[in-house]
């Protein structure tokens, strides 16, 4: 598990974290979302034992990073590109690599395949490109087969196939019973991957909740059309619905689809369109974080 308590960083008399505290949890995926300058970075940096905080704690499995045990057994980082010499090739970076993980040579040949990179082993990495850059990189922290994954931006590069190849790779890491915290811009591509949300502003949390409750509990606001639509205004509000709208078109909260479709029904009130709205990620990130 990741934890971080009342974490704060301040340089002077600025704060880049203040007070952060959220959880990650084993057997799901956390999307860690912040605009540029929200002390993000930083957190995962702390996180990771590379910055000291001022006050709080940033916890690994229970304790701070420099504490754990043969850590790269524990926990696998994506934070920056660059991580390797040029002038290596992919398995000879994996390969030394290996050694500080406590990996063998095998370890090495299989994540060369499953990132895909087995083809290229033999390239200099100062050749790969963008994306290959970050399957290394997504490599290198899977050596020492860490249940903790803090990653930061590691799509980036990745053509569509490869964000594929991504999130199949860390929802199975999931589902195995590991905790992944992953930041990135794609939020679209973010939607379809994580399970919760921790949302910050100005070093604070603005949010941290599942991404289903963030998007409202019922899945949706729906839009209906029918016949008569001040018989199903009637009708929604009896089954516990918020309607709003007008003769045309109703939007409908607090009410699934089902329930609207079987309110419907038993009313005989013929339904012309019922679809779901599901709120966009990237809108409520950018309210929440205030942009």
């Amino acid at each position: 598990m990741i934890e971080t308590i009342n974490l704060t960083k301040a340089y002077g008399n600025v704060s880049v974290v203040d007070g952060l505290s959220f959880t990650a949890q084993p057997g799901r995926v956390t999307g860690f979302l912040g605009l540029n300058g929200s002390g993000k970075t930083t957190t995962l940096r702390m996180l990771l034992g590379l910055t000291r905080p001022t006050a709080g704690e940033a916890l690994i499995n229970g304790q701070p990073y420099a504490a754990l045990d043969r850590p790269l057994q524990q926990v696998g980082a994506v934070l920056e590109q660059g991580i390797s010499h040029p002038g290596q090739s992919g398995r000879a970076h994996l390969t030394a690599h290996a050694f500080l993980a406590g990996a063998g040579r095998d370890r090495v040949e299989a994540l060369l395949e499953r990132v895909g990179l087995a083809a290229d082993a033999h390239r200099r990495t100062g050749d790969y490109s963008l994306g290959m850059g970050q399957r290394l990189a997504v490599a290198t922290a899977l050596l020492g087969d860490p249940r903790v994954l803090i990653l930061d931006e590691p799509a980036n590069g990745l053509d569509p196939e490869g964000i594929a190849w991504l999130r199949q790779l860390l929802r199975d890491h999931a589902q195995a019973g590991g905790t992944v915290l992953i930041s990135s811009h794609l939020l679209a591509e973010l939607a379809q991957l994580i399970d919760d949300v921790v949302i910050i502003a100005n070093g604070r949390v603005r949010s941290a909740v599942p991404l289903a409750e963030l998007y409202g509990g019922a899945g949706g606001r729906l839009r209906v059309r029918g016949r008569d639509t001040v018989r199903l205004r009637k009708v929604f509000e009896e089954v516990g619905g918020q309607v709003a709208g007008d003769e045309q078109l109703l939007e409908v909260d607090g009410l699934t689809a089902e329930e609207a479709g079987e309110a419907a029904f038993a009313a005989g009130v013929p339904i012309y369109e019922l679809t779901v709205h599901t709120p966009n990620l990237e809108q409520i990130f950018l309210d929440l974080a205030g942009a």
